[in-house]
């Protein structure tokens, strides 16, 4: 029996992919009904990538700031569903979506008929400050939208520009309530406080900390940086302050071969983030708050078990510490539940929830013993932008309208065995294959193969990237389908086969 596998991808055509294999041209069907009417059935390549007018554009850029991490240049215009058309008329699967960033994939019909409804031109055309003048129809949309979908628990939400700030604020909250903890009933503030305080002194200056751990990624401000240990680039140069960082685990795959290792794996780490604790504690920087990843994206797609999880929750309860779960990357569907956290079951939910990307806006929800007792605390200019949850009521109603989270957990399903399937046929490169819903890794031999493999699926018309040291990461849209799925997996076989 001829197999898939035992072709060479050649080509991509409407509904179909091209293989050529024993003498003759095979054609394998992708047909299936899109969820964005007018989007190609493949990708199409007619230059290099960047091809001449997005290295133009970049030398342009160039004058103007440091760009060399710019891949290539895109017409947004001519972009649609899941593909990105560039400035060079090239048509990508893009399966990374803007770092995570599109729900919907590109051009979606009912958002753009949101933006033209004239009843929502003046969100567009005036920026509210909107802790000191929202517009009046405010309460209602954060209630019909952000709270509709708020984590089980959670009924306060502050709107934010982006997860750094997002994060950021999350952690001021944080600070604030422990603080008050302090003080008991009497929250007032003493004049000492209040004097101290400008001059970052305490008490009105506290010492307190946040713990975080190895690989995570919350932000690029600068408390975010100091609980962000990806990459050295990101921090390079900038001060930091003294709060702990404790291991996220580091598990061996298969995962069903090495359970007792990785449940050793899981107390190791706890015991770390619990010896962490007292360690702060006795000189004089206690920890205030933790804030974890529910998948460590940025720092590799490292995953966790559901038991390693509940675990923290209760050491964060007993010891007094905030549990902020940092769902930028992970809120709004992509591991098949709407946040990443409803999978671990857990009976006390975390303390703060922070997320942006998917959601459009940044922001974060919080308990309510949590709220700030004072205006100005939690604070900016804009805090957030109207015109992004109009958006989101949008993008709310067409997951539960088309079924989304449906559609994630089957796509998802035809991701990761796909990538296992891979991972089988070039076990000397591959490893690893890991995700929930359509939020999915694969690891590279290599960090150079990895870079390599990158670009050349790039190069053959599919986005994706990477993350950590050796994973390649999958970030599709919610719209994206097997036939999708089926089209990268393909490009990814014939690279690997190549190299």
């Amino acid at each position: 029996m001829l197999r898939v596998k035992d072709f060479e991808m050649i080509g991509t055509r409407p509904c179909l992919t091209v293989l050529r294999g024993t003498g003759h041209i095979w054609l394998r069907s992708y047909s299936s009904r899109p969820l964005v009417q007018g989007e190609p059935n493949g990708p199409s390549i007619k230059t290099e990538i960047p091809g001449p007018n997005s290295k133009k554009l970049l030398k342009q850029m160039n004058e103007i700031n440091l760009s060399s991490s710019v891949l290539l240049f895109a017409d947004y215009n001519k972009s649609i569903g899941n593909y990105l058309r560039d400035a060079d008329g090239n048509t990508l699967l893009d399966i990374y979506t803007q770092i995570s960033s599109l729900p919907l994939g590109y051009n979606h019909p009912d958002l753009v008929k949101a933006i033209q409804s004239p009843k929502n031109l003046s969100h567009l055309v005036n920026r509210p400050a909107l802790g000191v003048m929202p517009d009046e129809e405010w309460p209602d949309r954060v209630t019909k939208s952000l709270l509709k979908v708020a984590p089980k628990g959670l009924k306060q939400v502050y709107t934010m520009m982006c997860g750094s700030c997002s994060n950021e604020n999350a952690i001021k909250t944080a600070f604030i309530w422990y603080q008050n903890k302090l003080r008991g009933s009497n929250k007032k503030h003493t004049t000492q406080e209040l004097d101290s305080c400008m001059i970052n002194q305490p008490p009105g200056t506290p010492k307190l900390s946040v713990l975080s751990f190895h690989g995570a990624f919350h932000g690029r401000t600068l408390g975010c940086l100091t609980l962000t240990h990806s990459k050295a680039i990101h921090k390079l140069d900038i001060p930091a302050f003294d709060w702990p960082i404790a291991d996220f685990p580091n598990y061996k795959y298969p995962l069903n071969e090495f359970q007792k290792e990785n449940a050793a794996e899981d107390k190791r780490c706890l015991a770390k983030v619990e010896e962490l604790f007292h360690e702060y504690k006795s000189k004089g920087n206690p920890v205030a708050a933790l804030i974890i990843e529910p998948i460590q994206a940025e720092g590799g797609d490292n995953f966790a078990s559901v038991e390693f999880f509940q675990k923290l929750r209760k050491l964060a309860s007993d010891n007094g510490v905030a549990f902020i779960c940092d769902e930028v990357q992970t809120g709004a569907c992509p591991t098949g539940k709407f946040w990443a956290h409803e999978h671990w079951n857990l009976s006390d939910p975390p303390d703060l929830v922070t997320f942006s990307k998917k959601m459009l806006l940044g922001g974060f929800y919080y308990k309510d013993e949590l709220r700030p007792e004072m205006p100005y605390r939690i604070f900016n200019t804009w805090m957030g932008d109207p015109s992004k949850l109009v958006l989101l009521e949008e993008v709310i109603k067409v997951i539960e309208r088309d079924q989304l989270i449906e559609n994630v957990n089957k796509t998802g399903k035809a991701l990761i065995s796909g990538l296992k399937e891979l991972e089988k046929q070039h076990p000397q490169v591959l490893s690893k294959t890991r995700g929930l819903g359509t939020f999915a890794a694969i690891d590279v031999a290599t960090p150079e193969l990895r870079d390599r493999l990158v670009a050349k699926m790039r190069a053959k018309g599919v986005i994706t990237g990477g993350c950590g040291t050796y994973g390649i990461r999958f970030r599709p849209a919610l719209i994206c389908q097997e036939s999708h799925i089926k089209i990268a997996l393909d490009i990814l076989s014939s690279v690997l086969k190549e190299l």
